[in-house]
């Protein structure tokens, strides 16, 4: 346990559905010299060589338990004094998602014990997008538990018109550092004697977000302004470059990126998703949701999201976990001509669209 920091709050978690007025997309002047105009194409298959065949470990498939978090991140120094003053000026309200004891499929069980028997596991840092909460995303969230995944998921301050946030959609810019303190706490935790010791595998952690919470993700994976070294792989889901953050992309390089967008897509517009998976360097991958809007296959039971949730579990398999086969086949095949089609290619190709700054 860490003390004042982390604190457990015994609350159960409610799923509920997405609320409040919609997801907006608010994008300051791009910084990077790359254009704005993005091209897709209707025919995506390549074939990919596994390089990696660690064996997969046992089982594959858990029960999930369900802990709520709150996380106080500690104020800045002042600029006079050089102290915080001790007292947290971000509130940092945390779903956490694990393996635990019981068969697996049945319902989440708040504070149930850790099974870290088939530990420790790979940690995802999951960001929500603008004015939805958690709870919105608990499906998928889920269905990446139950395959072997520690999921954290925090609300940021304004993200969420809930207690005690009010929406705010320009504080985005200081949730890269939310996540880096999130991930610098938990790893203490995990690390040390606390009451997550030995729960998840700090050299195994991917991030993954939508929306605006894909922004965030983007730039702690590969922004220079906020990239962290922890992170190993990266998942965007309907998500773009923000130059609000400061920085640019890629001039480090990257993770690997899993880069998902609905070519219905009207709030995240497709050429958004494929601007930053043109510009970035390999391994990258793409996947078209064909006839998606934007928030649907993330939270909305169908074949969409169960795509969405196969495709996750199997890149970060491979990236994370080193179990190659599962991914391979996926992008050999091109995806599902009537659901999703998946590319490695370098660059997109097709109709023009256009991802407004």
């Amino acid at each position: 346990m860490i003390a004042g920091v982390l604190t457990l709050v015994v609350i159960a978690v409610v799923l509920i559905g997405a609320g409040g007025a919609g997801p907006v997309r608010v994008r300051p002047p791009a910084t990077h010299t790359a254009t704005k105009t993005a091209t897709l194409t209707a025919t995506r298959t390549r074939t990919v060589t596994p390089t990696r065949t660690t064996p997969a470990r046992e089982p594959t498939s858990f029960a999930v338990g369900a802990r709520n978090l709150v996380l106080n991140e500690p104020s800045t120094p002042s600029a006079a004094t050089g102290t915080s003053g001790g007292q947290p000026v971000r509130t940092l309200p945390t779903l956490l998602l694990y393996p635990t004891f019981g068969r697996p499929g049945t319902p989440d069980r708040t504070g149930a014990p850790l099974d870290r028997a088939a530990g420790p596991y790979p940690l995802i840092i999951f960001s929500q997008g603008f004015d939805q909460p958690v709870s919105a995303y608990r499906g998928m969230l889920d269905a990446w538990a139950q395959a072997g995944f520690v999921v954290a998921a925090p609300t940021y301050p304004g993200t969420y018109a809930g207690d005690p946030h009010e929406l705010d959609e320009s504080d985005i810019v200081n949730h890269p550092g939310d996540l880096k303190f999130i991930l610098s706490t938990l790893t203490a935790d995990t690390t040390g004697s606390g009451g997550l010791s030995g729960l998840f595998n700090p050299n195994e952690v991917a991030v993954a977000g939508q929306s605006d919470g894909g922004d965030v993700s983007l730039a702690v994976a590969a922004d220079s302004c906020c990239q962290i070294s922890a992170i190993k792989a990266a998942v965007i889901l309907s998500g773009a470059e923000l130059s609000g953050f400061g920085g640019t992309y890629y001039t480090s390089g990257s993770v690997p990126l899993l880069v998902t967008q609905g070519s219905a897509d009207t709030i995240n517009l497709p050429g958004c998703s494929a601007e930053l998976y043109d510009q970035a360097p390999a391994p990258k991958y793409y996947v078209d949701l064909l006839g998606q809007a934007h928030l649907p296959p993330y939270t909305q039971p169908g074949p969409a999201n169960d795509y969405v949730n196969a495709a996750v579990i199997a890149f970060l398999d491979q990236y994370l976990r080193n179990r190659a086969g599962p991914w391979q086949r996926m992008v050999a095949a091109g995806g599902q001509t009537n659901v999703a089609t998946v590319t490695d290619a370098p660059q997109l190709s097709g109709a023009s669209t256009y991802c407004p700054a």
